[in-house]
C-alpha cells in the first residue's frame, strides 16, 4: 500500500472512486438536490480548482489502483474521505487520517482539532476514528451532515 499526494491529471480517477462510493452508500440518504450539489462539488474541474485554494488530497494506492482518498481544506477540515467498497474495513481510512493529521500539524503547528461534516451513514465511522459530534444533523443545499471534530 502506498500513500501520496494527488497530482494534477488524477482528478478524473478521484472523481470515479468518489462517485462510485457516494452513489452506493450516501446518495440514497440525500434528496435529489443534495445528490446534484454533491456531484457538482466532486467534478474533476471543481476538485482541481480547490487544490489551488488551500486544499490537498492524499491518496491510498494498492497495485497501481486508487483505492482511497481524503481531501482536506485549510489543514483543518476533511472535505472528502472515501475508500473503495472492496477495500473498506481494512484500516485504510484510519491510515489516510493518520497521515493527513501529520501533514496538517506540520503545516499548522497550533492545530487543535480536525473537523468534518459527516454524512448520515459515516457518523459511526468517524466516531470509531475518534471524532465527536459537535452539533445535531443539518441540511444545506440538500446535503445532510453532522458536524464532528477530532480534538488533537
Amino acid at each position: 500500500m502506498k500513500y501520496r499526494l494527488m497530482r494534477p491529471g488524477e482528478e478524473s480517477e478521484v472523481f470515479n472512486l468518489v462517485f462510485r462510493t457516494f452513489t452506493e452508500f450516501i446518495a440514497p440518504h440525500y434528496s435529489r438536490a443534495g445528490v446534484l450539489e454533491f456531484l457538482k462539488y466532486i467534478r474533476p474541474g471543481s476538485l482541481l480548482g480547490r487544490l489551488q485554494k488551500e486544499h490537498f488530497v492524499l491518496l491510498a494506492i494498492a497495485q497501481r489502483k486508487m483505492i482511497g482518498i481524503i481531501e482536506v481544506r485549510g489543514n483543518s477540515h476533511i472535505s472528502l474521505l472515501f475508500v473503495d467498497k472492496q477495500f473498506q474495513k481494512r484500516g485504510i481510512a484510519r491510515e489516510l487520517l493518520r497521515r493527513t493529521l501529520r501533514i496538517c500539524v506540520k503545516e499548522k503547528p497550533d492545530l487543535s482539532k480536525m473537523t468534518v461534516n459527516a454524512s448520515p451513514n459515516s457518523v459511526k465511522i468517524y466516531k470509531h476514528l475518534g471524532f465527536r459530534q459537535e452539533n445535531l444533523e443539518q441540511t444545506k443545499k440538500g446535503i445532510r451532515f453532522t458536524p464532528m471534530a477530532l480534538k488533537l
